[in-house]
């Protein structure tokens, strides 16, 4: 009597899904989040508990059995030094599936995979502004415009403060314009020889 196996295949083969979930293990061990489809994360979670509960037990026997499914030195190594550290202390549940908003293409299920223990608190993170729409797109009008708060701003400095009196230093008053310079170096060239005689 046929059996149901409970795995997803993912629209692969049994190779091509295995190299699948050991990339996917490597980068959530190495960058302890990632952004993938959902039904992706739901398998990778399965496969990285599963390493990590062999991780914890820290001897050579262990490594190599890792080894054999992760295959990258870095990864292996952030895992026994890193990970097991923090973790040592959970019976399992080390990662957390966070669903997202549906792919923009082709509205596939989206999710979030992350070691539960490296989460930051969402207070802790900063909130992105919204960028108006035309300042976005190039060669629009609003784009070449500068922004209104920095405009008014610039007005701001461009006018003179009303404490502060904006007077002219006495040299640029008394400066002479350039035709007055040549014509009074004129006349004392011509008074010059005169005193001597």
């Amino acid at each position: 009597m046929r059996k149901v196996k409970s795995a997803r295949k993912l629209g692969r083969t049994a190779a091509h899904r295995r190299a699948t979930l050991a990339n996917l293990s490597t980068q959530l061990l190495l960058h302890k989040r990632i952004e993938t489809t959902e039904a992706k994360a739901k398998e990778t979670r399965k496969y990285v508990e599963k390493i990590i509960t062999k991780a914890k037990d820290g001897t050579v026997h262990a490594q190599r059995i890792i080894f054999r499914k992760i295959r990258d030195k870095a990864a292996v190594r952030e895992l026994f030094e890193d990970i097991v550290g923090k973790v040592a202390d959970r019976n399992g549940g080390y990662t957390r599936v966070v669903k997202l908003a549906p792919r923009y293409g082709d509205a596939a299920k989206m999710a979030v995979l992350e070691l539960v223990d490296y989460t930051e608190a969402p207070a802790d993170a900063k909130k992105q502004v919204k960028q108006d729409r035309a300042r976005r797109v190039r060669g629009s009008k609003k784009a070449s415009e500068p922004a209104p708060e920095v405009a008014e701003s610039a007005v701001k400095e461009a006018e003179p403060s009303p404490k502060k009196k904006t007077t002219a230093p006495a040299e640029t008053k008394a400066k002479p314009s350039v035709e007055n310079e040549s014509a009074a170096a004129a006349a004392n060239e011509e008074s010059a020889p005169e005193e001597k005689e």
